[in-house]
């Protein structure tokens, strides 16, 4: 229990709604317990009825019938003889009237004491559904304080671990699994809130009603109640010990299903690889293979499923076969009555599925220790990126990355090594280089993505590390190299870094980036919903929207990460022009493996495994006949053989 005691602070913040449900708890058994209680009186009374007055009626009627000549018995005489022997009779009544007998019912006859026995049954019968609604009244309000207090902590929890998704750097991102993270999010808090709200409130009922029946029970009588209650904590273990075998059975299950939700999500988003390949029928065969194995994995839980119920109606049975010959016994020997009979197995029923929900709770309990665990291993990360300031100074756009080097934490491999260049606000910056050289790792670095593992980074003279990393990447406009767009409208995938965008801004920004004229060409233009990663547009049309997106911010720093390498030449040159005009009196950084989209910028650099080789401007370059100028012609030379 010890990874789930991090979800006491829970407990607490919704305490008036456990402690609510736990007065619900109490009230609901206290009602099924008096219920069960007043059957057994009404059963006494009756059998008391039958013995003391009916049986001896009876039995004087067959005597006189047996001597001839008698005269015929007066019922009604015969009835004040009895009662008069037998008060207890009316007593036993009036307990349950609760006035006098004479004033209510009048019984002077023997037909009046059966009609008033039989009102009585009914007052009673009326009494026990009354209770029995009240009672389930209180167990919905204990469902409604309990289960919705799970539901709360739930919604909270996953609130929790988004803001820490939020939270964390890339690094986590590229250590971890998407599936992992998506299933920490849902499958281990539903784990989790299954503890919350069924394992609790299924325990605190056990408690509850033991506390109240056992109490009742040992009252009647102490020996009937071990005889009783012996078979029940064998239910318990067996329980427990079906249902460790349905949970495992049921991960198996699950996980068979995650691989067959995956080989269709992926069957749908590569479809046109498939069909390209001509692989239908080898993916249906795949997927056929893998639902027969799930069948089987399925059958094999409803065979163990099939042994919960057999077990707890055999116990439950030899519970009240018990309960029947031991207090059968004690009936004859006059220690109880039979009404008392009734009662334990009326008990003996209501205390049957909290006994058995025992192994179940203590089943969830486990599991969502397991996932609580991982929760916490997840929680307890913490972001090597961390924001230092509050301060929100005006960005100006000037640079200086000062002897740089990067290792990347993931792999180890050192991407950057003593790195050293100036850019001046409002200038052009390009970064040129094979690929591999560690363009996209600059780029990354200045929207601190990753801290420099030796040496500065300067944004106005200012280290990088000490600036409000919230308003500094609220003044960059980043198009990264693989684009990514949201399963929603062009318009909100235009205007996603600005709150309350105008469409004039998106409208503007899309014709910055010649999208325009592509986007008011679909039905409907700007709310058309993009597909899930954008795979109802061309890759150039993403790129154009992704650049759109950025320009859209109205950024001071603008970095754009190799993201003209899905467009033609024209279209390059149509967006260049249009960012010719935006970038002025900005400062921004052109990643590109294409010289035609960097000759224009006021400054070059060139990458080479890492290292700035070389450094200027297009003719400077060019002038060197180093790698810049090889870059330049080998490029000529591919454009004139096309």
């Amino acid at each position: 229990m010890k990874s789930l005691q991090y979800l006491n602070k829970y407990f607490w913040k919704y305490k008036g709604r456990l402690l609510l449900g736990l007065a619900f708890i109490v009230a609901s058994n206290f009602f099924g317990v008096y219920s069960v209680l007043m059957v057994r009186d009404v059963v006494n009374l009756l059998s008391g009825a039958n013995k003391d007055y009916l049986e001896p009626i009876d039995k004087a009627i067959e005597a006189n019938a047996d001597e001839p000549g008698n005269p015929a018995i007066d019922k009604d005489a015969f009835f004040n003889d009895v009662t008069m022997d037998t008060p207890d009779i009316l007593v036993l009544i009036s307990d349950f009237t609760g006035t006098k007998l004479d004033s209510l019912f009048h019984i002077n006859t023997h037909a009046e004491f059966l009609q008033a026995l039989v009102l009585i049954a009914m007052l009673l019968a009326v009494l026990y559904i009354v209770l029995y609604i009240i009672k389930g009244l209180f167990l919905f309000l204990t469902r409604q304080t309990i289960i919705v207090m799970s539901r709360l902590i739930e919604y909270d929890l996953k609130n929790e671990i988004y803001d820490q998704y939020q939270n964390l750097d890339l690094a986590f991102y590229k250590k971890n699994k998407t599936g992992d993270l998506m299933n920490r999010i849902s499958e281990d808090v539903n784990n989790v809130r299954m503890y919350l709200g069924p394992a609790v409130m299924y325990t605190l009922n056990l408690v509850v009603l033991v506390v109240l029946v056992v109490s009742f029970m040992v009252t009647i009588d102490v020996e009937l109640t071990l005889w009783a209650l012996l078979p029940l904590p064998l239910m318990s273990v067996a329980i427990y010990l079906v249902s460790n075998n349905i949970n495992r059975k049921s991960e198996s299950k699950q996980k068979q299903q995650s691989k067959l939700s995956t080989i269709v999500q992926e069957s749908m988003s590569g479809i046109r690889v498939l069909k390209a390949y001509n692989r239908e029928k080898a993916q249906k065969d795949y997927f056929k293979e893998e639902s027969d194995f799930y069948k089987f994995k399925t059958l094999q839980l409803i065979k163990i499923e099939a042994l919960f119920m057999p077990i707890i109606v055999l116990l439950v049975g030899l519970s009240t076969i018990l309960t029947i010959y031991i207090g059968g016994l004690k009936v004859i020997n006059n220690e109880i009555e039979i009404g008392d009979i009734f009662s334990f197995v009326f008990f003996v029923n209501m205390l049957t599925w909290p006994f058995a929900s025992v192994g179940w709770v203590t089943s969830l309990v486990q599991r969502a220790e397991a996932s609580q665990t991982r929760i916490n291993e997840f929680l307890n990360t913490r972001p090597e990126i961390v924001n230092t300031s509050t301060e929100t100074p005006e960005i100006k756009g000037d640079i200086e990355f000062r002897r740089v080097d990067f290792v990347y934490p993931t792999s180890g491999i050192k991407a950057l090594k003593n790195v050293s260049f100036k850019v001046k606000a409002g200038q052009t910056l390009a970064i040129i280089g094979r690929t591999g050289s560690g363009k996209s790792t600059l780029a990354n670095l200045l929207c601190r993505m990753y801290d420099v593992t030796d040496g500065k980074i300067l944004i106005d003279g200012k280290e990088l590390k000490n600036l409000n990393l919230d308003h500094l990447r609220s003044n960059i406009g980043y198009v990264p190299q693989d684009v990514f767009l949201f399963s929603d409208s062009i318009k909100n995938n235009i205007g996603f870094g600005v709150d309350n965008a105008t469409d004039e801004q998106i409208i503007q920004a899309a014709k910055d980036s010649d999208i325009h004229g592509n986007i008011i060409e679909f039905e409907k233009s700007y709310d058309t919903i993009l597909g899930e990663r954008g795979i109802n547009v061309s890759g150039g049309q993403k790129q154009r929207i992704s650049i759109a997106r950025a320009l859209a911010k109205d950024p001071r720093l603008l970095i754009f990460d190799d993201c003209l390498s899905a467009v033609d030449t024209e279209t390059e040159e149509h967006i260049l022009t249009a960012l010719k005009r935006i970038m002025h009196d900005r400062t921004s950084i052109i990643v590109s493996h294409r010289v035609s989209s960097i000759k224009h910028a006021d400054q070059i650099i060139v990458l080479e495994d890492g290292r700035l080789v070389e450094q200027g401007g297009h003719e400077e370059l060019l002038a060197l006949k180093g790698h810049y100028s090889d870059l330049y012609n080998r490029q000529l030379l591919e454009e004139a053989a096309v």
